[in-house]
């Protein structure tokens, strides 16, 4: 009988290491290897069964109808999926611990669930008992949703093989479900992987659409599985700060919408409550005129989003200035720095500099250069920025500020909230009136002119 072969797998990257070590080559993650049965080698030669099957070609012109989509009737997440879950589909739903995935899926279910719209919901975590504990805090006992609790893949297949597929199928998490015809141990890779090919092969058949939900690692990433991303269509992450009681839901990868669209929850004590106008939550009360504080006009996706940034410049007590920065790139706040003290002369590097943005919201939008500029000119200089203002723009190294695409939804959500003031960069094209009064910012100098009026 030959020996099985096996191998050190790192479960951040999947790369194969013959012997253990603490830490994986590939990737660098520290005690990431797990021991697995080894793959075949690359140049193997794979036993031939038969003959393959020729099939047909076709060209690019289709007349099939689009499917029709599931609308689960919860619109910030219909939104995020693209306009409800297509039939057939498979999506990744990852978070850190408690953030609320599985409290999010659950009011998805009990909300599309009704007389001819089936919904299963599988825990591999949680008994029963618990699950239906959620549910009576959060006034669900009476949706018709079909619970079932188990980890073992076959044990799922057969019990869904013996019903009519549902229109959603919720797997809560993909770490914990197993099969046995492996010999790793439940959340490995080589599990995950085959474990979640078996799911998206039952879903492509059946046309139920699938939702798994994944466990994140310590760096905010899936855990174990870039191999799943690429078995799903669709992959959005649940992010939220534990001070926070908002919760935003992203999309990073949609086959069947846009990617990077955002849904916005508040978390109350009887679950997720949909956030309609989130540019007002993120604002909050801007009572105060103090210096160091910008509305910046942001796009989520195809959502405008209004969002205040803060700055504070401080006299540096060590040789080095400190950089704090919250929801934003510390490069990008660098380079920013450097453009105003190399082209204005602001003189503003030698300064210990704090940046925030407010409600805890991650900005990864150039267009927030000329936002967090005027900010630290504002905290610089002392002079608050007029309350009925908001900005954006992009910044280059030259100092001139560039155009941001979609001014004009930018403009309009602003005008929706009452403010009659933007600066904005020149050359922004327009469609139609706005109704705000525009200040053009051709250079930071223009914008360090604005702020000191």
């Amino acid at each position: 009988m030959a020996r099985t072969s096996l191998a050190f797998v790192c479960q951040s990257c999947g790369a194969a290491h013959p012997k253990w070590s603490g830490r994986c080559d590939d990737c660098g993650a520290w005690n990431s290897l797990v021991e697995e049965q080894a793959a075949p080698p690359a140049g193997a030669a794979a036993k031939r069964v038969g003959k393959g099957r020729p099939f047909a070609l076709e060209g690019l012109s289709s007349t099939s109808p689009e499917p029709e989509r599931r609308l689960t009737r919860v619109a910030e997440f219909d939104r995020v999926a693209g306009g409800g879950l297509v039939p057939g589909s498979a999506l990744l739903l990852g978070g850190d611990p408690g953030v609320g995935k599985s409290t999010l899926v659950l009011q998805v279910l009990a909300a599309y669930a009704g007389p001819k719209r089936t919904a299963v919901y599988i825990s591999g975590e949680e008994a029963l008992a618990q699950v239906r504990l959620r549910a009576g805090r959060m006034g669900l006992t009476k949706a018709p949703v079909q619970l079932g609790s188990a980890t073992c893949i076959e044990d799922i297949m057969a019990t869904l093989a013996g019903s009519p597929p549902p229109d959603i199928l919720v797997i809560d998490s993909i770490q914990t479900v197993w099969t046995s015809a492996l010999d790793a141990a439940p959340g490995t890779i080589a599990q995950v992987r085959t474990a979640t090919h078996d799911l998206v092969r039952y879903t492509k058949a059946s046309g139920a659409a699938l939702i798994l939900i994944g466990h994140v690692t310590k760096d905010g990433q899936i855990a174990g599985p870039k191999a799943v991303e690429h078995l799903v269509d669709a992959v959005l992450y649940f992010e939220g700060e534990r001070g926070h009681h908002f919760r935003i839901l992203r999309a990073v990868k949609n086959r069947f919408g846009a990617t990077d669209e955002i849904g916005v929850f508040e978390m109350t004590g009887t679950g997720l409550a949909e956030v309609h106008n989130p540019s007002a939550l993120f604002l909050g009360d801007r009572s105060g005129m103090a210096a160091g504080a910008a509305v910046f006009a942001g796009m989520e996706g195809t959502r405008p989003l209004l969002s205040e940034i803060q700055a504070l410049t401080a006299p540096s007590g060590y040789g080095t200035p400190r950089r704090a920065v919250v929801g934003w790139d510390t490069g990008r706040l660098s380079m920013v720095l450097a453009v105003l003290d190399a082209r204005a002369g602001l003189g503003i590097s030698g300064q210990d500099v704090y940046l925030n943005v407010a409600g805890g919201l991650k900005i990864a939008e150039p267009a927030a250069d000329l936002a967090a500029a005027a900010a630290l000119i504002s905290s610089f200089s002392g002079k608050p920025l007029p309350k009925d203002c908001v900005v954006f723009g992009e910044i280059a190294l030259s100092g001139d500020v560039r155009p941001s695409p979609h001014a004009e939804a930018r403009l309009k959500e602003a005008a929706k909230l009452g403010f009659g003031r933007a600066f904005v960069p020149a050359g922004t094209k327009l469609q139609g009136a706005c109704g705000l009064k525009l200040e053009a910012v051709a250079d930071v100098g223009d914008l360090i002119r604005l702020v000191a009026d």
